[in-house]
Order: C-alpha cells, then structure tokens, then sequence
C-alpha cells in the first residue's frame, strides 16, 4: 500500500485511543507528501491531527518521485486553476517552513509542444546553450519556464511533518490500519492494532491504498496504479543547471552531483527491468551530456503513481456516508502545496471549495 495503511472490516473495539479532546479531530491516513501538507494545514488551522502510516513517512510513490514542480499541462484540464496557484503556494510554504528547500532552477522543453503558455519564452539554439552549456546536441529551439522547479520530496514532506507536529500533530508510522469504525451513517474513527483512534473527520490520502479503504464501506474508486521509473544516478555535478525534458532524457541535478532521471514504465520483462532501464537511460545521458567523466546508477526503482480512471483528482466527502474524505492525485508533487490548502479550510470551515468542483467523488457515483 503506498503511504498508508491496508484494511479489513470496520466497527470500534473497547482500547481507544483519542486524538484530542477540544477542536475537530482528524485522523489523516498516509504520510506522503499530500497527507503531509493535509496535516501540515490543519494543524496550523487548529485541528487535532492524527497522521497514520503503515510503514514510514514517505516511503510510498512520494519517495520514488521526480518531483518537478511542473504546471503546464497540454489538452483540457479540469483543474488548471489548481496548476496556476501551485507555484505560489510553495513560494509561501517557503515562508513558513524554513527547512522546506526547493530549487527554482527553471525548467528546458523540447521540442516545444502545444501546452506552452504565451507568457513562456521560446529560446534559440544559441540561448539553450547559455543555459545549458554541456548540451552535446542542443535543439534549434526549446521552451524554458524559469518559473518552474524541484525538490526533494522525502525532505519536503518531513519538513511538512514536522510543521505539523510544531502545532501538535501525532504522527504513529509502522502503524496499520486494520478498518475504519462506523455508527450508523457515519465513519468515527480507525482501528489499528493497538486499538481505535477516534476521529471528526477520516481522511484518506494513501495513494493506490485508499481502494482497499473504501472498498470496506462498500464504494468503489476507479483508482489505478500508474507505473513509472525513478532512477538516481551518481556523477560529477554542475552538469545540469535546470530540469531538462527532451525525447532523449528527463534530467536534473541536485547541489552535490546527484543526477535523478524519470523514465516511462514499459513491462515486467528482463530488459525493462528498472536496472536494465537505468543502464539504457545512463548511455543516453552520456550521448546528450559533455564532459561526464562517469555515471553510476545509484538507485532504479518503481513508483506506482495513484490516477484516477478519468486523470482528474478525486477529492472530497465519499458520497453516502459522513466523516470519511478522501484525497488522492497525480501530479502529486505539483499540486501538494495548493491541496493541503484547500482540504484544510473545506474541513475546518465545512465550506466547499470551488476550487476542488472538477474533483469530487460524486461523479464517479452518479447514475
């Protein structure tokens, strides 16, 4: 289960364990980097905050993300305003969270595709060289958005943790969620192993995992497991100056020569095996890049990314039943900051967001 916990059967037992005494209680199931800032929000807002993982803080697809900051999106999007605020919202949790560290290097396209905005300079071969002087075969022309960056996001969602905790937040990793206890109408809680945790309000934000959650009140969630390749390579730094994506590679650098690389998931076969994948990524970098002395993979693994059905977040109130909301997305990352935001003030304030219409659950329930 990816940053949360599994589950079997509901009903409350006679251990209990309670979140708080005063103010909205809220338990939020998986500490990746969206139930972070979920926790993080609320807390800051004056709930009582229960994070709960399964195993610990990041280790599902957050820790195996690229984590670029990347707000274009080509064709329709049902949540473009979401995009267009999450820049800015990461700038303020820059301000808040002083451990938080992203690197606004910018980000080089190409070729240019028809996602660009107007606003987005179109840069000449000479001018992608003097951004990125070690290109060996630089394009004729590339879009480059300064606006756009990266982080680490086993760091960042540490730092939103921690946030968290600095407004009295619990946080219980290698803790499994066993069921979620009802009365009535109502979801009141969680089971784990060491007894119930009473809760307002459940909020379901363990990626691929939230299914077998929902599964248990009976509600389906056409939630599916994206997969896609996350590789770390060692290698001199200063080679990489932005976050570049081309056909030949999806690039970029971190202050101590760390090279991370995203690459698309093709089959379980022998030769697309992450560390098959690796090798083949390694010998493109070296084709596009000058002066690599040498490049070792240092990691190569699967991140299985939680889209919905239809590629539209699903956030809100599960249909039929109180207490129980849920929240999942891809780009994870991208849209962390802003979400966290706007979950936070729905359940502090039980007022809806417009923002978070194209969203809902509800549509996958309706007749």
């Amino acid at each position: 289960m990816a940053d949360g916990g599994s589950a079997s059967g509901n009903h409350s037992s006679d251990s209990q364990v309670y979140c708080a005494v005063n103010g909205k209680r809220v338990v939020v199931i998986g500490a990746g980097i969206v139930g972070a800032s979920i926790a993080y929000h609320l807390a800051g807002n004056g709930a009582k905050v229960t994070v709960v993982d399964a195993a610990e803080i990041a280790s599902g697809v957050t820790g195996r993300s690229f984590a670029w900051i990347n707000t274009s999106h080509s064709g329709p999007d049902p949540v473009a305003q979401l995009r267009a605020a999450a820049i800015r919202e990461y700038h303020r949790l820059e301000t808040e969270l002083p451990d938080l560290k992203i690197r606004w290097t910018g980000a080089l396209t190409y070729p240019p595709g028809t996602d660009r905005r107007p606003s987005t300079p179109l840069l000449s071969r000479p001018q992608v060289l003097g951004i990125e002087p070690h290109l060996k075969n630089p394009p004729q022309q590339a879009v480059y958005d300064a606006t756009q960056g990266a982080l680490d996001a086993v760091q960042a969602t540490h730092a939103l943790i921690a946030g968290a905790q600095a407004h009295g937040a619990h946080v219980l990793e290698q803790t499994q969620v066993l069921g979620l206890t009802t009365h009535k109408t109502a979801v009141t809680g969680i089971q784990t192993a060491s007894g119930t945790i009473k809760a307002d309000v459940v909020v379901l934000a363990a990626g691929t995992g939230i299914t077998q959650l929902t599964e248990t009140l009976n509600l389906t969630l056409p939630i599916e497991a994206s997969p896609a390749i996350f590789i770390r390579y060692r290698m001199q730094p200063d080679r990489v100056n932005t976050l570049i994506s081309s056909p030949e590679m999806e690039v970029r650098q971190g202050p101590e020569g760390i090279l991370l690389a995203a690459e698309d998931y093709l089959d379980d076969t022998l030769e697309n095996r992450p560390e098959a994948i690796a090798r083949r990524t390694a010998a493109a970098i070296q084709n596009e890049l000058a002066g690599i002395i040498s490049i070792e993979p240092d990691q190569a693994c699967i991140g299985l990314r939680p889209i919905a059905a239809d590629g539209t977040p699903i956030i809100g109130y599960l249909p039929g039943i109180d207490g129980v909301y849920v929240c999942t997305m891809h780009p994870g990352v991208t849209l962390a900051a802003i979400v966290g935001r706007l979950v936070s003030e729905e359940l502090i304030d039980d007022q809806a967001s417009r923002d978070l219409n194209a969203c809902r659950p509800e549509r996958f329930f309706q007749a």
